[in-house]
């Protein structure tokens, strides 16, 4: 499987059309022709394998500008029409629960993040030393300084049944008594059937007590690289495949009983356990604090549009996967465009300032 998705790979990015030398253009057809008889082989030898290795294949292929295009439409069916009739808050309340004393910025982001997608209203649940600090940034955000109360879990509890979606993890920190608080939210979350993104600290919790979460379908982790080797040794404990990505994303999502995980990276891979997407959005290099804050922000929206879309609008794909997909593009794509303005020196900060203009490229 993983030799014939790197030759699809090394051959579907020769341009024949565009002066790729012809020595690789036939390198590219040797290697599609030692495929085509491994292929012939295990069909004729063992059917089974043939099949799975077919639907792997079809999954995880890397996807031409149609495709891309595709997965743009998608998206773009999702975004609800902005109207007159509309009330405020029907396209999207969405919660944030994160912020400590150390770390101010990141739920911050998230939640600014959320409310520059198009949500109507984001509520910040933090602890109480971080909560002047994260008002401070922006009136637009609305503050509650419970998380590290003892009645955390009840007060935002009360709260739960006026929200969408829950984020959770941006500037969360891992102090053990935030932590214990956040188990018990995420618990009352899941038991109401909240949709929850989960990030940064909130994965330290995960990879500690995957229990949590496991096989809550309406859930979506977004690690890094070192945040997806963790969560990879709690879950599955053997030794994970690093050159297949696509197929390691797709264990870790069957393993926790197909939940949503992106993986970030410089393609972000995204598996529900039964499909396989990678978005290649075009980025940059700069690699700044927060852009996972970004992404978070902007997916805990479009979670909650999909949702509300139904699997109609995306084409029978999982809602979430098309979500998720849907967030990284804008997330890469704010960054390209901070870039070309700003280039090294490029911060989060910049970042959303282009979300309008990269969304309005990407999804209108």
């Amino acid at each position: 499987m993983g030799v014939r998705f790197v030759a699809f790979r090394a051959c579907g990015r020769g341009k024949i059309d565009t002066g790729v030398p012809r020595m690789a253009v036939r390198a590219c057809g040797a290697a599609a022709a030692v495929v085509a008889l491994l292929s012939a082989a295990i069909a004729l030898h063992w059917p089974p394998l043939h099949a799975a290795l077919q639907r792997a294949f079809s999954l995880h292929a890397a996807h031409s500008t149609k495709d891309m295009e595709n997965l743009l439409q998608l998206v773009r069916n999702i975004v609800p029409a902005l109207t007159s009739e509309k009330h405020k808050g029907q396209d999207g309340r969405i919660g944030v629960v994160g912020g400590c004393q150390e770390y101010t910025g990141a739920p911050y982001f998230a939640g600014i993040s959320a409310l520059k997608v198009g949500a109507d209203l984001t509520h910040v649940f933090c602890a109480r030393e971080a909560a002047a600090v994260i008002k401070s940034y922006s009136p637009e955000l609305i503050v509650h300084p419970v998380l590290d109360s003892s009645n955390a879990i009840e007060e935002v509890d009360k709260w739960l049944p006026r929200l969408h979606v829950l984020v959770v993890g941006p500037g969360l920190g891992r102090d053990a008594f935030l932590l214990s608080n956040v188990r018990g939210i995420l618990e009352a979350t899941r038991a109401r059937d909240i949709p929850v993104v989960i990030d940064a600290d909130g994965l330290w919790l995960i990879a500690q007590q995957p229990a949590i979460i496991r096989g809550y379908r309406k859930a979506v982790l977004t690690p890094n690289h070192v945040e997806f080797g963790r969560l990879w040794e709690a879950v599955l404990s053997g030794p994970m495949d690093t050159k297949n990505h696509s197929g390691s994303v797709l264990k870790l999502s069957q393993a926790l009983g197909n939940i949503t995980v992106v993986q970030k990276g410089e393609h972000d891979v995204i598996s529900d356990g039964q499909q396989v997407l990678v978005c290649s959005q075009e980025g940059s290099s700069r690699r700044c604090g927060g852009q996972g804050d970004l992404l978070s922000g902007s997916l805990g929206v479009m979670v909650h549009w999909a949702l509300l879309a139904g699997p109609e609008k995306t084409n029978s794909s999982s809602p979430l996967l098309v979500a998720a997909w849907g967030a990284c593009a804008l997330t890469r794509e704010c960054n390209r465009q901070a870039f070309q303005k700003y280039g090294r020196s490029t911060t989060t900060t910049d970042m959303i300032a282009e979300v309008g203009t990269a969304f309005s490229k990407l999804f209108t």
